[in-house]
């Protein structure tokens, strides 16, 4: 499995191919991919899609991806890194990479909301014209546009989430899912108590609601999001042990590897190791 790594927060690139760009490929960024023009198939996680012109997809980091190509193809590959928009003071989405990350457990095209075609359709135009005549303050530019686009694939993604849930599936479930994900950095925040408050449950009845919506109890449901999000930290980020104690919370690092050992039955370093990937610091 090849390994791709980015040295800038962003960078935008226009590729023409007859042939296969990404074979058996792991990023350890985000990349978004928008077709130009041509078709061909694409494997996530032994998952295949098909992709035309106007496709937009979402490649997360750690996840593994196979692009056939069927026809020549035109694509526009916006990659930015999972500190870029970890760092970045999004307006109204408290974690917009928790949000990103959800694209794993989707296959294809994520671009569904359909006033959205648009606004894609320019901000593509205007990163084409940005490669094709640069000029000043282009970089300015180019990272409004880049975060539009981030922005437009979040909200794709949410839309998606929420169409998941069947017409027999309260929705205020989502609301709690996204609270959740919103502050699994602040652990006062995500005791049942806190939740049940801000939703207006008792905490007996949030438990027996939760795990009837979601299939699993409220804790192993915020204990699983937050392991997966602490895995990405580990794998893909440069990242030290005490920072990710600082960010989730943790009252030093002892109390992290006991977390962390307790799913994975060994350290953070060891983690690590174990995936072929320099050790933490």
């Amino acid at each position: 499995m090849k390994r791709e790594n980015i040295d800038e927060l962003v960078k935008v690139e226009y590729h023409q191919t007859a042939s296969c760009p990404l074979k058996d490929i792991q990023f350890s960024f985000f990349k978004i991919v928008y077709v130009i023009s041509g078709k061909g198939f694409l494997k996530i996680n032994n998952n295949m899609a098909s992709f035309s012109e106007g496709s937009l997809i979402l490649l997360t980091p750690n996840d593994q991806h196979h692009l056939e190509i069927i026809e020549k193809t035109e694509l526009l590959l916006v990659k930015f890194s999972e500190r870029y928009v970890k760092n970045y003071k999004w307006n109204s989405i408290n974690s917009m990479e928790c949000l990103l990350y959800g694209a794993s457990y989707l296959s294809g095209c994520i671009l569904q909301n359909k006033p959205d075609i648009v606004l894609v359709n320019s901000i593509v135009d205007s990163l084409l014209h940005g490669i094709r005549h640069p000029d000043l303050y282009q970089d300015e530019l180019t990272l409004n546009y880049v975060n539009a686009l981030i922005v437009i694939a979040a909200r794709n993604i949410s839309k998606m989430r929420a169409e998941q849930i069947t017409s027999n599936t309260d929705k205020r479930v989502i609301d709690i899912l996204n609270y959740i994900q919103g502050n699994i950095h602040d652990p006062a925040l995500l005791k049942v108590a806190a939740i049940a408050k801000k939703f207006g449950f008792s905490e007996t009845y949030l438990g027996s609601y939760f795990k009837k919506q979601c299939g699993e109890t409220i804790q192993q449901y915020i204990l699983n999001y937050k392991m997966r999000l602490i895995e990405h930290r580990v794998l893909f980020s440069d990242m030290r042990v005490n920072e990710i104690v600082t960010e989730f919370g943790f009252s030093d690092e002892s109390h992290l590897n006991k977390f962390f050992k307790k799913r994975h039955l060994m350290s953070l370093t060891e983690f690590k190791k174990t995936k072929g990937i320099k050790g933490v610091a």
